[in-house]
């Protein structure tokens, strides 16, 4: 194969390695995303066998998302130097060896060490994965290649407890890392048959805005999910302090670099920024409702862990069905209304859900789940063609990586709230939760909104 110039790119790959090429990217992003929620069905299992305290297994869940975080746009930039197929392969196979190590894993330090190695291969997937995407798919149809990953994203996302409790219905925990093994390696195989050659940019990786993106970055999670746990005021307020200290001191070091690691050239282009924005606002918003409304159908409505699961259901077979057509429409159609439009449904939905009455109709809390579910999905692929396509060609991997990192701390912004509510108001936490939820998702809807006073915007 030969690397592929920026005409090449504007082509994308030839059919059919288009499409076996997806698969690989599709295989690996599910698992890298799913792998962020799966496990907290887990943890009270884990917790039992490793014989911890429920509050330490937490560590199995932190360890993942913190590597994640700081890794995220420092393999980003280095796939602008290296080529995104070879930190994309590379991520791959670290988070198949790490999967592995994980199902073999006997004591919390062991568990926590392999879960923050897998964090860090499933940064090197997530950090290029949109972007191989621009020169898989020709420029005319990235509406279409980016609706296909955003419902992959989307469904996994949204699937991880529904697929947990399947596997763990006729297994132990352990099988929730080795079944990435067999998948990790087809996908491998496949990346290496089909992932094309990127252009590669000359300059140097910057190990100190790594180290300072890494410091900051990592700081400013632990402290959003402190909020969370109970931590002292004073020590969140270091964290916090200490983190907006050093990402300023990042972001001043960025400002004279052609191609910085964190984006921030790409942060003054308009189009761009309000992307970032709403992508971390809606993300707030889903998984706020994602943590809610098991509690709702299990706690409140008294359903089995399975049904909960099976009820769960609607929202991502939602965004199955419109993550395609929002991602054809993308490609026709200005994304600040197709956005707005999306989170506005996903509004009215959450509105529905935090209102319903007691005891509800079930049918009435199902549709409400679906309209969120085709709201979120009408969101997604349209807001992502944006992020991409605003950028230059030379600096996908820095829009990818921070694509990939708003929807990181738009994540964990929604979980540490949710927590925060849940110990303020437990007995109104269900409602109050939902329509924080719904809160979030009319603030991406304004910040989308705004691209239509922006002539150029995709």
């Amino acid at each position: 194969m030969t690397a592929i110039d920026h005409t090449d790119a504007e082509q994308g790959l030839p059919v059919p390695r288009r499409y076996w090429a997806l698969l690989a990217t599709a295989l690996s992003i599910g698992m890298a995303v799913m792998d962020n929620t799966i496990v907290n069905v887990a943890l009270p299992a884990i917790a039992e066998q490793l014989r911890i305290a429920p509050a330490q297994s937490i560590w199995v869940v932190n360890g993942y998302l913190l590597a994640v975080a700081i890794a995220l746009l420092p393999l980003s930039s280095l796939g602008e130097i290296i080529g995104y197929g070879r930190v994309y392969r590379g991520g791959l196979l670290v988070f198949t060896v790490a999967s592995l190590l994980c199902a073999l894993s006997d004591s919390l330090v062991t568990l926590t060490a392999a879960r923050f190695l897998q964090g860090l291969g499933a940064a090197g997937i997530m950090s290029v994965n949109v972007a191989l995407v621009r020169f898989i798919f020709p420029a005319r149809s990235l509406g279409k290649g980016v609706g296909i990953n955003a419902m992959v994203v989307a469904v996994s996302t949204g699937i991880g407890p529904t697929a947990a409790a399947g596997i763990l219905s006729v297994g132990t925990w352990p099988w929730l890392f080795a079944i990435n093994v067999p998948i990790g390696c087809l996908a491998m195989v496949m990346a290496a048959r089909t992932l094309p050659h990127t252009p590669r940019s000359s300059h140097r990786f910057d190990v100190i805005s790594a180290l300072l993106n890494a410091f900051g970055i990592g700081l400013l999670v632990i402290a959003i999910d402190s909020l969370a746990h109970g931590v002292p005021g004073w020590v969140i307020l270091v964290e916090l302090v200490s983190a907006l200290l050093i990402l300023y001191w990042l972001v001043r070091r960025q400002l004279s670099r052609p191609s910085p690691l964190l984006p921030v050239d790409l942060l003054k282009i308009r189009p761009f920024a309000l992307a970032v924005g709403t992508s971390m606002c809606a993300f707030t918003g889903q998984t706020m409702a994602y943590i809610t409304l098991p509690f709702y159908l299990h706690d409140g409505l008294g359903y089995s862990a399975v049904w909960t699961g099976l009820l769960m259901t609607p929202w991502p077979l939602a965004v199955i069905i419109m993550a395609p057509i929002a991602g054809h429409l993308a490609d026709r159609y200005a994304a600040g209304a197709l956005c707005g439009l999306g989170l506005a449904l996903q509004l009215v939905g959450l509105i529905l859900l935090a209102t319903m009455p007691d005891p509800p109709m079930m049918a009435a809390v199902l549709a409400s789940m679906a309209l969120c579910g085709f709201g979120f999905g009408l969101f997604h692929a349209p807001n992502n063609r944006t992020l991409m396509s605003s950028a230059p060609p030379h600096r996908s991997g820095g829009a990818a990586g921070m694509q990939g990192t708003a929807r990181l701390i738009g994540q964990t912004l929604g979980a540490s709230l949710t927590a925060l509510i849940f110990g303020l108001f437990p007995q109104q936490a269900i409602p109050c939760a939902l329509l924080v939820a719904a809160g979030a998702a009319g603030m991406a809807a304004l910040v989308s909104l705004l691209r239509l006073r922006t002539p150029a915007s995709p």
